[in-house]
């Protein structure tokens, strides 16, 4: 039994190593393919034509921000939004409520820049499980613009945010674009984290997947759409039963035949959770939602972790007499992961507390296994003051109301 377990150990290992290796592939790839930008955000494009006004240079676009309550931040995060270096862009934000506090602070930077066009819409009584998809239809109907950039409340982006991300809409085939993100957190042990598993974690498997298939799905903090790719795909109503709006939103438009492009533009993805149990109630839910989602991927998942795989080959190791070939095992796990870490880190989301998530990650690879495995504990989450039931393709169930203890624990995941 001891001699399975050193085995299992050591093949986890290498399917850990194989996978990272993968992911380097995948970032090799990324960086190898960057475009071709202009200042009229057209990727290759020809400078804009002499004498006409910056406005009329460029692609219009329509911000699209569902919000919900005033969480941390927010407001240096919007303002982000308003500082845009595009001469020719709208924000609509949506609440459910019209005195939603994250609306009134919309209300509040929008005054700081009247020359940027902002309308405030409510949903009142959501029509859809998923309150985000209620906002995104009446966004939908609202926007003056064909291109739509939607991005959730708790990014940050830099000036040259739109420029880029609208840049691949240039081939008359690109249907939707989306973000890398790097964690940023500067308060406790657990956010940092957390921050470190979306700034590689998740970054190594996207480049995975792009390396392999190609992009068949969308990041929630940044997902850019045509406006025609939304009618046809049946609008943003057909995602308002699921939990993953940003996955299901890139798989129909590249169902449509259209193209997903992973841009090479990284924005900030703020982490709210501070505490060990909110964090993980976050992390858990997250890999919940993929589950159902996309189940053999997510069983694959476990095959992706290092750190385990080494930790069970050091104790078997020692149980087999064999503490120094059990403990090398365990060192290498930890390497494999602080250079992908590293690699990662530095070459695709231009991390800026590089030398910090490098030495936390085989933390965070040991904590991200023991999520995946609690994610198999129950198909229930715990998401915005509600309790839901997960079932096939990420179908959300309603459940009986939090109570306001819980649901003030819920809110920032």
């Amino acid at each position: 039994m001891i001699r399975l377990l050193f085995d299992l150990g050591l093949f986890g290992l290498l399917t850990s190593t194989v996978a990272a290796l993968l992911a380097l592939a995948g970032l090799l790839r990324f960086r190898r393919n960057p475009p071709r930008l202009s200042y009229n955000g057209a990727e290759g494009a020809p400078a804009a034509e002499p004498g006409l006004r910056a406005s009329e240079k460029v692609t219009p676009v329509s911000l699209l921000k569902p919000l919900d309550g005033a969480e941390p931040g927010l407001e240096a995060h919007l303002e982000s939004f308003f500082r845009q270096d595009y001469p020719n862009f709208e924000i609509l934000f949506c609440a459910r409520s019209p005195f939603d506090p994250g609306l009134g602070i919309a209300r509040r930077v929008a005054a700081r820049f009247p020359h940027i066009p902002a309308r405030f819409l409510s949903t009142g009584e959501h029509t859809h499980i998923n309150a985000k998809v209620s906002s995104l239809e009446l966004m939908h109907a609202a926007a003056q613009h064909d291109i739509f950039v939607i991005s959730d409340s708790d990014v940050r982006v830099a000036p040259g945010y739109i420029r880029e991300v609208v840049a691949p809409f240039a081939n008359q085939n690109v249907g939707s674009v989306t973000c890398l993100y790097r964690g940023v957190a500067d308060g406790s042990f657990w956010s940092k984290l957390e921050a470190a598993g979306m700034s590689v974690e998740m970054t190594a498997g996207v480049l995975t997947a792009n390396l392999l298939e190609g992009m068949k799905f969308a990041l929630g903090p940044t997902m850019a759409v045509r406006r025609r790719s939304v009618d046809l795909m049946g609008g943003f109503g057909v995602l308002g039963p699921y939990c993953s709006d940003d996955f299901l939103l890139g798989a129909k438009v590249a169902a449509l035949g259209q193209t997903v492009v992973l841009s090479h533009h990284v924005i900030d993805h703020i982490v709210l959770n501070l505490s060990f149990a909110a964090s993980v109630r976050h992390q858990t839910r997250w890999m919940k939602s993929t589950r159902f989602s996309r189940p053999l991927g997510h069983l694959g998942t476990a095959l992706t972790f290092s750190v385990p795989f080494g930790l069970l080959a050091a104790i078997a190791g020692w149980a087999l007499h064999r503490p120094v070939l059990g403990l090398a095992l365990f060192a290498f796990s930890i390497a494999n992961r602080m250079i992908l870490a590293a690699l990662v880190g530095a070459g695709a989301v231009h991390e800026r507390r590089l030398l910090r998530t490098v030495l936390l990650y085989p933390v965070r690879d040991l904590l991200g296994f023991c999520c995946w495995v609690a994610s198999y504990g129950s198909s229930t989450i715990f998401w915005r003051g509600r309790r839901y039931r997960l079932s096939h393709d990420g179908l959300m169930h309603a459940l009986d109301t939090q109570s306001s203890e819980e649901a003030e624990h819920a809110y920032t995941t």
